[in-house]
């Protein structure tokens, strides 16, 4: 490929794809609202943009093949915040991405769409949107955003339902945790299958406790190898007890479902920034 956008390039999981996607192409082309995502790799440019604004988006499409967007708020928050990058910036890369002729769209979609089903019910990718919270709003309303393109524009769109990408840390991502090797694997699959239509696959490593259906995604090639199950003992160890009547526990969304609408999921989670640097 010549050319792959990147949105959400200073962002954790972005510090991961930042290099196997520049292996990809020509010219990865790296945008995000912080000033810049320090050392640059071979081939790899990098443009300060708001998503939110059209002007700033549309010239990045101009040649590119296929856009990576991981670009967003990724917490819980009230829905003034989230409006600018989570849905009008979903519109503005698709819109954009269809005006330059853009192949195919790989989002980072969430377990979040789906976060207030039980966790013992095990989610497939054709059951009703389920979101715990305007985060969550969000991922549905991008999933049906690249639905309709799909339909009625032909813009091809694999959606990633991540579940949780970061280190483990609690019981839930012992089913949940997508390791950063699995992630830059699943996003691989995602831009070099030849053809993928509009597409949601759920984003889980090789967990035996995984509580989501990965059939649907299974052409794409995705053979996760990591397995939260060798951090189990020690999370175990220390986790609370189990309390059937706490959302956190019982729902997909885990604190993001027990919070009130609008706020903070990520301040009841341990989350360890280890982002890659260059």
């Amino acid at each position: 490929m010549k050319k792959i956008v990147l949105t959400g390039a200073a962002g954790r999981l972005g510090s991961y794809l930042r290099e196997p996607l520049s292996k990809m192409c020509e010219t990865l082309l790296s945008t995000d609202i912080a000033d810049d995502v320090g050392a640059l790799y071979a081939g790899e440019t990098y443009v300060k943009a708001d998503l939110a604004e059209m002007a700033q988006i549309a010239p990045l499409m101009d040649g590119a093949d296929m856009v990576v967007h991981f670009g967003a708020i990724v917490d819980e928050a009230p829905f003034e915040m989230l409006w600018g990058p989570n849905f009008v910036g979903s519109y503005n890369v698709w819109e954009a991405g269809y005006q330059a002729g853009v192949r195919r769209i790989v989002y980072a979609s969430s377990i979040h769409a789906m976060g207030m089903y039980p966790r013992n019910h095990r989610i497939t990718v054709d059951e009703p949107h389920r979101p715990d919270g305007f985060y969550g709003l969000a991922k549905c309303f991008t999933e049906d955003l690249g639905r309709m393109y799909w339909e009625k524009r032909g813009l091809e769109s694999v959606h990633l339902r991540i579940a949780s990408c970061a280190q483990v840390t609690n019981a839930r991502a012992l089913g949940t945790w997508l390791s950063y090797d699995d992630l830059i694997q699943l996003v691989t699959r995602a831009i070099d299958t030849p053809t993928t239509g509009f597409t949601i696959a759920y984003g889980v490593s090789n967990n035996d406790r995984n509580p989501v259906d990965m059939s649907a995604g299974a052409y794409l090639g995705y053979k996760p190898k990591d397995n939260a199950e060798v951090y189990a003992a020690e999370i175990l160890a220390n986790a609370p007890p189990g309390d059937p009547t706490d959302p956190a526990q019982m729902c997909h969304g885990g604190p993001f479902a027990a919070v009130d609408i609008g706020q903070s999921g990520l301040a009841q989670m341990t989350i360890v920034d280890d982002k890659k640097t260059t």
